[in-house]
């Protein structure tokens, strides 16, 4: 199964859509045991993801592939640290402990431009030794756009990345570094394939910074009308698609959403997908969210 369980609803209340908050420990223990059921063997988690990790190593991560980040660097180290490697291994250190394991198969950077910085040496030999040591099977990077790539590729011999990619946001497949990764044998996985559940939005409940696109949401809603494809098969039915892509990340708020899930895995994928790809990176990232709200509430004439 290409599906791999991300946890920073387990740590936190994420996502536009989330109404829910952040789930509780017995429900995280039983999407976990709902996952080892249905042969789904990955999962996804950060430092950042509030205590996501505590609570995977309270329920025990055995029989999982793990995959954690390291936090973004800051432009100057905590006081008393003068080796951006000294920081990486005590971090790593707390993951593992906090996530009750010895290794883990994954160690990805949150913000992979740290290693283009001054710090970068340090971190790249640190995390080289981490895959020597045997703490890490695969080295990788966490990456917003392919863009990014070209510069970060070089550096090391990179085991895996995480990218963004979605019915929306396609730009890894149109830049043509999808079939790159895959050609150099890195391992791919990708996330966000519902766009933080504002994929699973109908148009006429589009949040209000988002109005600027709602034509593009009216053509999904008519499209999943004219095939009588839910949004939730079509979004992960569209990344699995691709033989390039080895794992598709998504993140659920309990044990219903994955049985959903789970279900949509089960209907018959598409052979043609909507023309709504964008490359707009207010829409297609996150993290600039922020940015169309406080545009919006300054049009509205409240004070931000």
């Amino acid at each position: 199964m290409k599906l791999a369980l991300g946890t920073v609803q387990l740590g936190l209340a994420y996502g536009i859509a989330n109404q829910s908050g952040q789930i509780s420990l017995a429900q995280a223990s039983e999407v976990l045991a709902l996952a080892r059921a249905n042969g789904i063997a990955d999962l996804d988690t950060a430092v950042t993801y509030g205590d996501a990790e505590v609570r995977l190593g309270q329920m025990g991560v055995e029989g999982f592939r793990v995959v954690t980040k390291l936090p973004p660097l800051a432009v100057e180290l905590p006081e008393g640290i003068d080796d951006a490697g000294v920081w990486a291994r005590a971090h790593l250190t707390a993951s593992l402990s906090r996530l009750g394991t010895s290794s883990v198969y994954g160690l990805l950077l949150h913000r992979s431009t740290d290693l283009l910085g001054r710090h970068g040496s340090a971190l790249l030999r640190a995390l080289q030794d981490f895959r020597h040591e045997g703490l890490v099977q695969k080295l990788g990077i966490s990456i917003y756009a392919p863009d990014e790539l070209a510069s970060l590729m070089p550096l090391i011999r990179w085991d895996l990345v995480q990218a963004p990619f979605n019915l929306i946001d396609r730009r890894l497949h149109a830049s043509g570094w999808l079939q790159r990764l895959k050609d150099s044998q890195v391992e791919v996985h990708t996330r966000s394939a519902f766009l933080q559940g504002l994929l699973l939005t109908p148009a006429n409940a589009l949040p209000t910074q988002f109005l600027e696109w709602a034509d593009l949401w009216r053509a999904w809603d008519k499209w999943q009308l004219a095939t009588g494809c839910s949004a939730l098969s079509a979004c992960l039915a569209f990344p699995q698609s691709f033989p390039e892509v080895d794992r598709v990340v998504v993140g659920v708020d309990g044990p219903d959403h994955l049985r959903g899930i789970l279900a949509a895995l089960r209907v018959p994928g598409q052979q043609h997908w909507p023309d709504i790809a964008c490359d707009n990176d207010k829409l297609v990232n996150p993290s600039r969210w922020t940015e169309l709200l406080a545009s919006n509430e300054s049009r509205d004439g409240i004070l931000i």
